[in-house]
């Protein structure tokens, strides 16, 4: 599938995921004879590594996959935009993208799609993980008030989408240390995850400047960060496919990619 048809699919199916009722909920009306649905585009993008391929996890933060392969872990962190999560959502329907999700359960953006994004978590598709429920830095959090930042959201994903997150969480800002490693493993988060390589959106930047990230990031084994922020990086995902297929990658998630520790 070319760029510029992706890109028409994502738009519409973005669309669909927020318009639809007028604002008395009944259904808009439409002339002429009613529209045929659209044929699902084929997913561009290859599907899981088989479970013989996964590693184990090896001690400390994660940063990359370790060994040969030909895999790429994009990691999704907050969800401040609903409209941003519901373009990843539609991203993964089209693509057959595989990716992992660290929430950061205080956003609605979560319970707001939750019933398009369920299904694709159920089938192991999306990756949830647990990425507090605000955002604090963890290091400046009394141990209490760290607990509560790990508990409040696996209480919120196993209620939500039916799954917690375990064993795996990202400390915002990638502040960590010895206690909060502990708290977050007495809560079943015993693997930390970081990166190696970041689209820089935490905040808003261009869609050139996204691409130049990609390109540099975007190689085998790598663990790259993005964020679920801002609508720039909703624009690129045709250029994402294109690059990702260029240097024959696998998207995965981190259960596609490790050995699940026991917990």
């Amino acid at each position: 599938m070319n760029r510029r048809a992706f890109l028409a699919a994502l738009a519409a199916g973005a669309v669909s995921l927020t318009v639809g009722c007028t604002t008395d909920g009944s259904a808009t009306s439409q002339s002429g004879p009613p529209a045929q649905p659209a044929r699902p585009p084929t997913p561009s993008l290859p599907g899981p590594p088989p479970a013989s391929a996964r590693v184990p996890v090896p001690p400390g933060p994660l940063t990359a996959i370790p060994g040969p392969g030909n895999n790429l872990a994009l990691t999704v962190d907050d969800g401040a935009d609903p409209a941003v999560v519901a373009a990843y959502i539609q991203f993964a329907k089209d693509t057959g993208a595989r990716f992992t999700f660290f929430v950061t359960a205080v956003y609605d953006s979560w319970t707001t799609h939750k019933g398009a994004l369920r299904p694709l978590v159920e089938s192991g598709q999306i990756q949830l993980g647990n990425h507090t429920w605000d955002h604090p830095d963890l290091t400046k959090l009394s141990a209490g008030a760290a607990a509560s930042q790990f508990d409040s959201t696996k209480t919120f994903l196993r209620n939500t989408f039916g799954v917690d997150g375990t064993p795996y969480y990202r400390p915002p800002y990638g502040y960590r240390n010895v206690t909060v490693d502990r708290i977050a493993a007495d809560h079943g988060y015993t693997v930390p995850v970081l990166w190696a390589g970041s689209l820089s959106d935490s905040g808003v930047i261009t869609e050139q400047y996204l691409l130049e990230c990609a390109r540099k990031y975007f190689v085998a084994q790598a663990i790259v960060i993005g964020h679920a922020n801002h609508p720039p990086v909703t624009h690129v995902y045709g250029q994402f496919v294109d690059i990702i297929r260029e240097r024959n990658l696998s998207m995965v998630t981190l259960g596609d990619a490790f050995v699940t520790p026991q917990h």
